[in-house]
């Protein structure tokens, strides 16, 4: 019979049903979720885009856009102080080149100029530039962007056989254009088809022909002002 009253303290709490908790039955705390050990950042994928660029012109740019955006990385232009396959006299000295393409790619922040080849011995050797990078920039990982003809020439190489171990080697190709083949090269990625050359701009330039269009303006305006390509 239950009381009409106040209850008394002597009325027993009513009992639970079910798991007690765990921290009423001993001294052990709940068991914590093992975290996992923090990852490490994956290294920064750079490409680099070697060649004469003497002068720079809208085939190069339009080509080192392209490559970015497909490999979602920074493309560095890398002018060669001195090219193995092409070791005839620039119109244009190293720094002079280098000007050219830092005129060209101004407000780009997708692309770079890298100077590092323009302090290196020369012949401009792919694989000590590489060497180079990888002990200034140890946490990077590279890639390196060739033309076809560039690629063509891979058998001829310098130490060709450690290029995969220093860089992902990524080819351009033109639409409808099949690649050359080599087994250091890692991809292929399709750039615009754009017909101009160094060479063909130098030649409008000694022939007092217009070269607008074919490169960037303010590389157009240095070219001018410093009298290149004119003999």
């Amino acid at each position: 019979m239950i009381s009409s009253g106040t209850p008394t303290s002597s009325r027993k709490p009513a009992r639970t049903c079910g798991v007690s908790s765990p921290r009423l039955q001993g001294s052990t705390s709940p068991a914590r979720p093992t975290r996992a050990p923090p990852r490490r950042p994956d290294p920064r994928v750079e490409a680099l885009f070697g060649g004469s660029f003497d002068p720079v012109h809208v085939g190069h740019l339009a080509a080192a856009e392209a490559a970015g955006e497909a490999l979602d990385a920074r493309v560095r232009f890398l002018p060669a102080r001195e090219q193995p396959f092409k070791r005839a006299a620039h119109g244009a000295t190293p720094e002079q080149r280098a000007e050219m393409l830092d005129l060209a790619i101004a407000g780009n922040p997708r692309l770079a100029v890298e100077r590092i080849e323009l302090t290196l011995p020369t012949p401009s050797y792919t694989v000590r530039t590489l060497r180079a990078l990888a002990e200034r920039e140890p946490g990077n990982r590279f890639s390196l962007l060739l033309g076809a003809d560039a690629a063509a020439d891979l058998p001829a190489w310098y130490q060709v056989d450690a290029l995969p171990d220093l860089a992902d080697v990524i080819v351009f190709a033109r639409p409808g254009a099949a690649p050359p083949r080599h087994r250091a090269i890692r991809r292929v990625v399709t750039v615009p088809a754009i017909d101009v050359s160094a060479t063909l701009i130098r030649e409008r330039v000694r022939q007092a022909r217009s070269i607008r269009y074919l490169v960037p303006d303010a590389v157009r305006e240095y070219i001018a002002a410093r009298g290149l390509y004119r003999e």
